[in-house]
């Protein structure tokens, strides 16, 4: 059986998306998933780049194209009535659904993206959080300072280990990011030969001919 870890923040479309087809993707496969909920903005600043949202132009396109990608999919996809949006609140009450230490199941997840992905309203809504909880049954506080806690050092921690954008799923210690990363995970886990040669870890080596000055 593989183990997989699916990081991701429900303020990004592409995590929803992703999460919506992983079982598909993973059809007839022995796995396990582990859900973690972390700030892509502190990943961001991490790496010192801006977000789609943040580029005005790349902003129109994204959403474009993650309507047109729900719409190809069959999947319901609407844009809430805000975005971007703090998510702060939906990560740290999706880590209190779990006890210390733990992650949230999928079907908190699953509330929590369908919240904010279907339906096209306000994601951030005091109403609408406050049904949200009293659904999911946290079982400890969203709003302790181990909570918290936990938020921070689950993103420290995906930082240091190279994530730099979400969804991403982990396996075996390789990384596959994004919606158009299911099919080379799924090639992965299904025994690819392509994985077993020099390509994947010989891209590391190629030197940069020039950098941006910044």
């Amino acid at each position: 059986m593989k183990h997989l870890r699916f990081s991701f923040d429900p303020i990004s479309p592409f995590a929803y998306l992703a999460f919506e087809r992983l079982p598909q993707v993973l059809e007839g496969l022995s796995y396990s998933v582990r859900y973690e909920p972390i700030l892509l903005a502190g990943l961001l600043q991490h790496w010192g780049q801006k977000g789609p949202a943040e580029i005005l132009p790349k902003r129109d396109w994204t959403y474009r194209q993650v309507l047109w990608l729900g719409h190809s999919l069959q999947l319901p996809l609407q844009m809430p009535a805000a975005h971007p949006f703090n998510p702060l609140a939906l990560l740290r009450l999706l880590l209190a659904t779990a006890p210390a230490g733990g992650t949230p199941n999928r079907w908190a997840c699953e509330q929590v993206l369908h919240h904010v992905w279907r339906g096209g309203v306000d994601a951030g809504d005091a109403t609408r959080l406050e049904a949200l909880s009293q659904r999911l049954a946290p079982q400890r506080d969203a709003a302790s300072a181990e909570v918290k806690d936990e938020l921070k050092a689950a993103t420290a921690a995906a930082a240091a280990r190279g994530l730099f954008g979400v969804p991403t799923v982990e396996v075996d210690g390789k990384l596959f990011w994004g919606l158009d990363g299911l099919p080379m995970l799924s090639a992965y886990l299904r025994g690819e030969p392509w994985f077993d040669g020099p390509d994947w870890a010989a891209v590391s080596a190629i030197p940069a001919a020039a950098q941006r000055k910044h």
